[in-house]
């Protein structure tokens, strides 16, 4: 099946073909598009690769109806692609092979992606984005008219976001301009194959659809080997920082020879790195990674880690993903890890080899993160997966789409209806909301149409559609992608010197110029005042001034200075784990393999309160200084119970409980207010049944939503994504304030004038879905019905103590501020464990 020279260069290496590598080559030469779920140090890529350099290898050039493109390759990182583009000019090298490779991202210049469109290698690595990118070319039938592979690497990482639904479109489009090729797709283990081989075939035929693709499954590999840091120290009661292990994480950097630290946030990993450095005595080198440094950097320490010249490299989940390097033989995760499938992903890090356990060792910040990372361990042992894929293609994505087919050229709606079906998350499209959709980009809408700016495309004779100007197309090619960051302000670097500044607001002149370290959100700059310091790209930095979107800095000492916090950074618990942590909870039995401390926490609760069940919920209700406080136990995670927070706080106040408000994290949260929550249950006049009811997420959720901020924001991302105010202009960014403000006043208008708006509708379902989580809530209000337990405490619980500790902590974190937070928590915990009597 392998020709001689790629035998003899496995055989050189010293290796042997796996089955599942050969399996790829084999349903490929047959022509049959193939999903490959293998585990981590499979060899994935290699196989995914393999029958397209076989194929190169020995196929004289034929007669090109197109440019020339081969295969291409579409890859969830730009990281990721750049690192399989260095991996796999070795074998092509070694064998002599003449296969042209070049990678496609958003930091290849506009140069050579011009070059690539009309001259592009065989082979072409690249991302979502720039395949949309390139689809709206008018020359995307020739530049992808010789297309025979399409190579989706990590599709599970993809296929549960707006970009799996950008991705899904831009597969339509590809069937269509190159209808003879094949696809392979290349993921982790999922509970539910089938769910992405449905992104390898048309969808308009389910039932030939699953004649038309296979699965080829890897063998497993050596089992992880995974650890839970234990040490004299207690773990804390709260708290997100984990500063309690650091000198420990270090130790453990010192006895293996590189290790990834991931963490869950960009601001925890401003906050470990700086920790690590201050106790780095033996001055090993350690680097940090997260998506706002600057590219530069990024690219620094990826070169770096490749070479084998790092010890450590904390990251958030930019280095999640495939990155293959062989020298890492230990992961730490610190903080929980929210899912079975990241632990999983991320644990593969390490020993990057099938034959070879990963080591990784898992660090609690607190005690129900213990809870948290000891059921994260045993899903990881029974091989159980949570991510959860199968989703319904979000409208704004479908927008963008149709303005991009309009770009390369005039469409027919019907086709392009027909086209759009095909992509797995849109198979259930109804042609009355394509219409919507295609009338939204043609005119903005029935409240919009009379605006000029807004009417993008004019019919033509034929029945056709097309742009309404040329200058849309780079409008578009500005505007295009799913990935909407908070308005970010770069950060400059600037010499010794100081910079002058007019005050906050005004210019910024460096005497020196400067490099740009990333970027932070443009809300964190403007609570800086010159001369306030913070911590980004692991130093201290001192804020001098801000001009136009650059922020001027100095390096400076301090130990007091502010961490930036980044929005949506954090990831929920799944719905997995918190079905094991409940399970925890409730069998005093597993309570062995706990620490001490942890099990005697839990000892505690139930001696003074109880615990919550599998099925049910547990409500406290306590007085504590002049306050009320009630605090519930769903285990549904941070955006449902912030969700429910909300709504909680609204009928209380309805009902006269005048709550004050209320803070939640991912295993529960706490209302407090002025009235007596326990004695107003005791008397009946508080139901918590009703208080609970389904009926919350009706005309309650509506009633929050048309004057919440967060439907604002939702609309804000929607109307990028979707085209209708744009990021960019030529010549010109437009601030964060900006897009706010034209986005709040569309926002305005079509509520008063057009609240059926398409765009409303696709902000609403984003909302349900993504930052209120409104399905999981809805599933947790249903399985409670008549399941509430309800306990009146005289105090403060030893349970409520982690979700209570939340309360007043600034978005912004401070490095000193670890011991203010350890104050406030000794209290509480005095409080919990005092004797009755």
């Amino acid at each position: 099946m392998l020709p001689d020279q790629f035998k003899q260069w496995f055989a050189r290496r010293g290796w042997r073909p796996r089955d599942h590598q050969l399996a790829l080559v084999e349903k490929s030469q047959a022509r049959r598009s193939t999903l490959l779920i293998a585990p981590t140090g499979a060899g994935k890529t290699l196989a995914g690769f393999l029958p397209s350099l076989i194929a190169l290898a020995g196929a004289p050039r034929r007669n090109s109806m197109g440019a020339g493109l081969r295969t291409l390759y579409i890859s969830p990182l730009k990281a990721l692609a750049e690192d399989i583009s260095r991996n796999l000019v070795a074998p092509v090298s070694e064998m002599g092979l003449k296969v042209s490779i070049e990678t496609r991202t958003g930091d290849t210049s506009v140069a050579r992606r011009a070059r690539q469109r009309v001259k592009p290698p065989q082979i072409l690595l690249t991302t979502p984005e720039q395949v949309a990118l390139m689809l709206s070319s008018a020359d995307a039938g020739y530049l992808f008219g010789d297309l025979d592979t399409i190579i989706l690497d990590e599709l599970h990482a993809l296929a549960p976001s707006k970009r799996g639904d950008l991705l899904s479109l831009g597969l339509a489009r590809l069937a269509t301009l190159a209808p003879g090729h094949i696809k392979i797709g290349l993921s982790a283990t999922v509970a539910h194959p089938s769910e992405l081989l449905s992104y390898l075939v048309p969808q308009t035929a389910p039932d030939l659809m699953r004649s038309m693709a296979d699965l080829v499954v890897a063998k497993g590999g050596a089992d992880p080997d995974i650890e839970i840091l234990e040490i004299d120290e207690p773990v804390p009661w709260g708290g997100h920082s984990a500063l309690y292990a650091m000198a420990d994480i270090y130790r453990a950097i010192q006895s293996h020879r590189t290790t990834l630290v991931f963490v869950n946030t960009r601001m925890q990993a401003e906050l470990v790195f700086q920790e690590l450095w201050r106790l780095n005595e033996a001055n090993l080198p350690i680097a940090l990674h997260h998506g706002s440094l600057d590219k530069a950097r990024r690219t620094k320490v990826e070169a770096a880690m490749s070479e084998g010249k790092l010890r450590a490299v904390v990251a958030t989940s930019t280095l999640d993903l495939g990155i293959d390097w062989g020298d890492v033989d230990l992961v730490v995760n610190v903080g929980a890890p929210k899912g079975a499938s990241r632990l999983a992903q991320r644990i593969g890090r390490a020993n990057h080899r099938l034959d070879e356990p990963s080591a990784a060792l898992l660090v609690p910040a607190n005690r129900f993160e213990v809870l948290e990372c000891r059921a994260a361990l045993e899903a990881a042992k029974a091989g159980e997966q949570d991510t959860v894929i199968a989703r319904s293609g979000a409208l704004d994505v479908l927008a963008q789409h149709v303005l991009g087919m309009a770009c390369h050229g005039p469409f027919q709606p019907d086709a392009l209806f027909e086209e759009v079906r095909s992509a797995a998350p849109y198979a259930g499209l109804t042609r009355a909301r394509f219409d919507r959709v295609v009338d939204f980009v043609a005119t903005g809408g029935y409240a919009l149409k009379t605006y000029e700016r807004f009417a993008k495309l004019r019919p033509t004779d034929d029945g056709r559609l097309r742009l309404s100007h040329p200058s849309l197309i780079r409008q578009y090619r500005m505007n295009a992608g799913t990935i909407v960051e908070a308005p970010m302000i770069k950060v400059r670097l600037v010499g010794r010197r100081r910079a002058t500044a007019s005050g906050k607001s005004g210019a910024a002149r460096p005497l020196m110029g400067g490099r740009v370290l990333g970027e932070v959100e443009e809300y964190f700059i403007e609570q800086l005042s010159p001369g306030m310091t913070f911590v980004f790209a692991g130093e201290i930095l001192r804020f001098e001034g801000i001009s136009e979107t650059e922020a001027y800095v100095t390096r400076a000492p301090g130990a007091d200075a502010m961490i930036p916090s980044y929005a949506g950074g954090k990831f929920p618990l799944s719905t997995h784990l918190a079905k094991r942590v409940r399970a925890m909870l409730a069998d005093s039995e597993q309570w062995a393999g706990l620490p001490l401390p942890v099990a005697e926490w839990l000892g505690l609760q139930n001696e003074r309160s109880q615990l919550p069940g599998v099925n049910d919920v547990l409500i406290e209700t306590f007085p504590r200084g002049s306050r009320h406080f009630m605090v519930a136990y769903p285990f549904e995670g941070r955006l449902a119970h912030q969700t429910l927070g909300m709504l909680l706080t609204r009928r209380l106040e309805r009902d006269g409980a005048r709550p004050l408000g209320f803070v939640a994290n991912d295993y529960g949260l706490a209302v407090w207010g002025l009235g007596d929550l326990s004695q107003r249950i005791a008397d009946g006049s508080l139901d918590l049944d009703q208080l609970f009811a389904e009926d919350m997420l009706g005309d309650d959720l509506e009633a929050w939503l048309a004057e919440s901020s967060l439907m604002r924001r939702t609309f804000r991302n929607v109307a990028v994504i979707a085209g209708l105010i744009e990021r960019r202009h030529p010549g010109l960014e437009k601030s964060g304030r900006q897009v706010t403000m034209s986005t709040d006043l569309v926002y305005n208008v079509l509520r008063r004038h057009d609240p059926g708006h398409i765009l409303l509708e696709a902000a609403r379902e984003d909302a349900a879905t993504g930052l209120l989580d409104i399905a999981r809530l809805g599933q947790f209000l249903a399985r409670i019905r008549g399941r509430i337990r309800h306990q009146v405490l005289d105090r403060v619980s030893p349970l409520a103590v982690p979700i209570l500790i939340e309360i007043g902590v600034e978005p912004v974190a401070r490095l000193a501020r670890e011991d203010l937070l350890r104050e406030a928590a000794q209290e509480l915990i005095a409080e919990a464990t005092r004797k009755s009597g």
